[in-house]
């Protein structure tokens, strides 16, 4: 019987295949592989010091990857790294907007990073910040706005060149619990809206929901890689948090809790 063939690389937003990295003596990343189909939203779910950072890095060219392979949109980061990155969004973990600029002044300036007209990058500006619901604050201040809004400007700012694939890093990092749902909540919802391949990295499981498409990443290696309920099964419990403690305990050596 003839295997199905498998999908063209440019139906995925995002596709790492065997990807290993060291800091010196420090292996960061073990051979990881995972994807991110354009229209799905994927956890890439793992304690602080699990890799996360250093695959996003890697994913944006921060460093450079000498084993294994990263893809956005068919397009290898590596060998075509213009074609690549034109279709990659991405939101840090630490915050970097220029609080004394106004909105839109900090979306315009990073549109013309881009390459993107002034004149055109105010269109841009304007419905990115129409998009996480902001278009009347955009001659404000960052200074003025709260933690959540500021996630919301910088998402904006990620959606500025229209990318098919958007990472987000801890991006709910220092968020009360309302604008951490607000933000997980608004991702989602483009996903749904725009077909955005999202990767959203972070250490907290109650922002995971059992459908989604979970990748338990711990010391470097992919512990697991597949959807909510097939973690619970392998973990035998019907909880998320139990299933995450006890894979990440068992690989540390641990007895299972």
């Amino acid at each position: 019987m003839t295997p199905p063939a498998s999908p063209p690389p440019e139906a995925y937003a995002l596709h790492v295949s065997g990807l290993t990295h060291r800091f010196g003596q420090t292996l960061a990343l073990d051979n990881v592989s995972l994807a991110v189909p354009r229209g799905a939203f994927v956890v890439l779910l793992g304690p602080n010091g699990a890799g996360k950072s250093t695959l996003f890095a890697l994913a944006t060219r921060l460093y450079d990857n000498v084993s294994g392979e990263i893809r956005i949109l068919g397009h290898d980061v590596r060998r075509q790294p213009m074609a690549a990155l034109k279709n990659l969004g991405v939101v840090f973990q630490s915050r970097s907007l220029d609080s004394d600029l106004s909105l839109q002044q900090n979306l315009i300036y990073h549109a013309s990073l881009h390459g993107i007209p002034r004149r055109e990058a105010k269109h841009h500006a304007a419905r990115a910040l129409a998009t996480v619901g902001l278009a009347e604050r955009a001659g404000d201040k960052v200074r003025a706005l709260s933690g959540g809004q500021a996630r919301r400007v910088e998402i904006a700012r990620a959606l500025l060149h229209e990318p098919t694939c958007l990472l987000l890093d801890e991006a709910t990092t220092g968020l009360d619990v309302a604008s951490r749902a607000s933000v997980l909540a608004m991702v989602r919802g483009l996903v749904a809206e725009r077909a955005v391949g999202v990767l959203w990295a972070t250490h907290l499981v109650d922002e995971v929901d059992e459908e989604d498409a979970i990748v338990l990443l711990h010391k470097g290696r992919v512990l697991f890689n597949g959807h909510g309920p097939a973690l619970l099964a392998l973990a035998e419990t019907q909880s998320l948090r139990t299933a995450f403690l006890r894979l990440v305990d068992n690989a540390r050596g641990g007895a299972a809790p």
